[in-house]
């Protein structure tokens, strides 16, 4: 249950950065830390103490399996982060190309 509870309080770190902070460069490290906490809690449910992969054999049977199905969504979700972060980054630097400041306070005019 303590694992859970460590897990639930990297969300809420990665959350409070997206929520107070004022520069973008933190804005998206908190999302990412975020993403990262939901992928850590898919893995844990999917744990089994003493589990076995979940291989299939005609001779044996295996009564403690780990579940596949939250790590293949964990595998999904690394790619789609990967690819949300490349375009926030990108939209990062084109706000610092245009207004010279990461500092979303600073910028005034958000129009393209």
């Amino acid at each position: 249950m303590g694992i859970y509870l460590l897990c639930l309080l990297l969300f809420c770190l990665g959350i409070y950065c997206v929520l107070r902070k004022r520069n973008i460069i933190k804005i998206i490290i908190g999302i990412i830390i975020a993403e990262y906490a939901v992928n850590l809690f898919f893995v844990l449910v999917a744990y089994r103490m003493n589990g076995r992969a979940p291989i299939l054999s005609p001779d044996t049977t295996i009564t403690n399996m780990v579940d596949p199905l939250p790590h293949a969504l964990v595998l999904t979700a690394i790619v789609i982060s990967l690819a949300s972060t490349a375009l926030l980054v990108a939209i990062a630097m084109r706000i610092y190309e245009k207004y010279g400041t990461f500092d979303i306070t600073k910028i005034k005019e958000l129009k393209g």
